[in-house]
């Protein structure tokens, strides 16, 4: 953890929660904030050592800080590395060995620790002195379980204690892990395990402050059985390769616990470039290594606009289909689903977004899940402004038509009691909600777009780019950076944006009214072919989409009214094979449609689909239309039956839920 960070930890604590509810009308904590980062941090001076016996009580830690979903309290010890040593149990779907926690104590007088788990198995706890070795057994409670946050490990702390040393395993259940038979993979042949870990599943995987509050460094070893590569979201042994069981790792950045990943299986590597490559199943590498070719000159081109990567290599990871989310910005290590490998680079935009995040949010961080949207709107932002840099201003323009149809779909579909959904920074101590929507995304975006509008590219970048020099390897709130807003544009262009402009695209529930948006000229002949294939002046046959790209079918498909008459439909699935689409992205806007308009015949392509991808942005949909009637939900919970057990513990959650609402 960085020193700015710790002192801003406690300059925050002087306010309530209460007070982190409006961003934009708690601007003297913002500006307390901002100014407490560059306060130096006293170093604590240890009492004398007065060990605590092993049979003491623990006491309770008051919360006064505003993460409202950690048990951790960063006011009285902060994390400031730690080291896995873990066996990789195939057999059992369990990681067993110790985690080892360097602390700071940045109360002194506080006497316990409290860390996130969910579903671990403890064995042991014991503390150490800093830099000793001489570990004793300590008193520890794990609390009863919270289905949402876990069970808090309570462990109390001697006076001079400074390390911990937890014996753990985790559970074939844990939300944060996925166990992989080798019939579940491309190769068939070896099994295969992949974390994930944000928002709060990284305390699945090993006792820890699952905060993003919290930055540490980390190492690891991973013992694996033979035949398998084992891959982290850090620095590797320069020879790690098949052919070894025991595999060390060095992340030395400090990360928050979600940046924590890990993967084990049939993994073969290609470069790509000087600083980038794949890791892949060796049927997926080359078709892999060809769709993601453009990861050099991405990076070239955000560095020129954002500073300098900071993280040494760029490496992408292609997991089997049932992984939940397009991609996973792991520093050093992007995850990404197979379902983006198109052939033809039309889905890269993931790529450019993965990568945008080694800035915003891996380099500069969210401090709480109210404050995604600084993670998430700003690194959509920036992966127009990469895609437009390296594919052209059309294609960005292409992007960005998609991404506005994505945000007035998640807004429309908002329900009266979900109003709150639509704003940035939601308060989460009401609300229970990571902030991973369209509004996040797109709406973070487009408030970006608002600043380009009004103060120009140059200054907006420039002062971008400021931003993550100033705040490199901490975590930062929705007040930050109002204030620096304030501070930095604002002040230097008077009377281009106000107070009242900020609330209401950061506290305001929907879009403002005098919202500007990108506009595509391609996008507009897209809508004007399919206003006159809908009233009947131009066939089926006269639809002109020789050269469409992805982003004009999705316009296309997306927009279309409800419900389509069927006999236009069948002309359409026809002429264009939509139904057996081996796009995911097409495949799935067409069975939106399909649905929408009781088209006959989907059932058996909709079942493959189903049970071939686990992507829950594809597939949760598709659950939720289904179930909007009886026919739909017969056939969406025998279907979710047979898919349920390859998918991520993530993706059964969302999918459990759908169907528990559903009579």
């Amino acid at each position: 953890m960085q020193p700015s960070a710790i002192s801003r930890m406690s300059c925050l604590s002087l306010a309530s929660k209460d007070a982190l509810r409006g961003p934009v009308a708690i601007v003297a904590l913002a500006v307390l904030a901002v100014g407490c980062q560059s306060t130096p941090r006293s170093t604590p001076v240890a009492p004398a050592a007065d060990s605590l016996p092993a049979s003491a009580p623990i006491v309770t830690t008051p919360r006064n800080w505003p993460d409202t979903r950690t048990y951790a309290d960063p006011l009285s010890f902060v994390t400031r590395s730690f080291h896995l040593d873990l066996d990789v149990d195939f057999e059992k779907s369990q990681l067993r060995g110790t985690a080892t926690l360097e602390l700071d104590r940045v109360d002194p007088n506080s006497r316990e620790l409290v860390l996130d788990t969910r579903d671990l198995q403890i064995d042991s706890v014991k503390t150490a002195p800093a830099g000793s070795d001489d570990f004793r057994t300590t008193h520890f409670v794990l609390d009863r379980r919270d289905a949402e946050l876990g069970s808090a490990l309570r462990i109390a702390m001697p006076r001079d204690a400074a390390r911990v040393r937890i014996a753990y395993a985790t559970t074939p259940q844990a939300s944060g892990l996925q166990w992989l038979q080798p019939s579940q993979t491309v190769g068939k042949r070896l099994p295969f395990l992949f974390s994930q870990a944000q928002a709060l599943h990284a305390r699945s995987m090993a006792p820890l402050q699952d905060t993003p509050w919290i930055r540490a460094t980390y190492t690891a070893t991973l013992r694996v059985p033979a035949g398998l590569v084992a891959v982290m979201a850090a620095e590797g042994d320069a020879d790690n390769r098949r052919g070894q069981t025991t595999f060390h790792f060095r992340m030395p950045q400090p990360i928050p616990s979600y940046l924590l990943a890990l993967a084990v299986g049939d993994l073969e590597f290609q470069a790509i470039g000087p600083r980038t490559g794949v890791w892949a199943e060796p049927a997926v590498l080359a078709a892999a290594a060809w769709e993601f070719g453009d990861a050099e000159a991405m990076m070239t081109q955000t560095e020129a606009l954002y500073g300098p990567y900071r993280w040494g290599r760029y490496d992408v990871l292609v997991l089997p289909p049932s992984f939940p989310f397009g991609g996973m910005e792991n520093p050093r290590l992007t995850f990404m689903t197979p379902t983006v490998i198109a052939g033809d680079k039309s889905m890269v935009g993931v790529l450019a977004h993965e990568l945008a995040h080694s800035w915003s949010g891996n380099l500069v961080t969210n401090a709480t899940w109210r404050d995604g949207w600084l993670n998430e709107g700003f690194t959509t932002y920036f992966e127009r402004r990469v895609m437009e840099a390296v594919y052209g201003e059309e294609r960005a323009r292409l992007e960005w038509g998609v991404g506005h149809q994505d945000l007035r779909l998640a807004l429309m579909e908002l329900r009266p009691d979900e109003a709150w959904q639509g704003a940035l920074a939601p308060d989460l101590a009401l609300h229970k909600d990571e902030g991973g929507s369209a509004v996040a995304y797109e709406k973070g975006a487009l408030f970006l777009y608002q600043l380009e509008r009004r103060f120009g590219r140059a200054q907006l970048d420039a002062f971008l780019q400021g931003w993550f020099d100033r705040h490199a390897f901490t975590s930062v709130t929705t007040p930050q950076f109002v204030a620096e807003l304030q501070a930095g544009l604002m002040q230097q262009s008077p009377g281009k944006i106000d107070a009242a402009f900020l609330a209401t695209w950061i506290d305001g529930a929907g879009l403002p009214v005098d919202a500007e948006f990108v506009q595509s000229d391609t996008l507009t002949r897209v809508d004007a072919q399919r206003l006159r294939w809908e009233q009947g002046s131009l066939t089926t046959d006269a639809l002109q989409t020789t050269g469409w790209t992805l982003q004009e079918w999705l316009h296309f498909l997306n927009r279309a009214t409800r419900p389509q008459p069927v006999a236009r439909l069948q002309e359409l699935d026809q002429r264009f094979r939509l139904t057996e689409s081996r796009n995911a992205e097409i495949a799935h806007s067409w069975f939106r449609l399909a649905l929408a308009s009781d088209y006959p015949g989907l059932e058996p392509a909709l079942e493959r689909y189903l049970t071939s991808i686990g992507r829950m942005k594809l597939i949760e949909p598709l659950y939720e239309d289904l179930l909007q009637t009886p026919q739909g939900a017969a056939f969406a919970r025998r279907v979710y039956a047979q898919a349920r057990p390859g998918y991520h513990a993530i993706a059964q959650r969302g999918v459990d839920h759908l169907m528990q609402e559903t009579p």
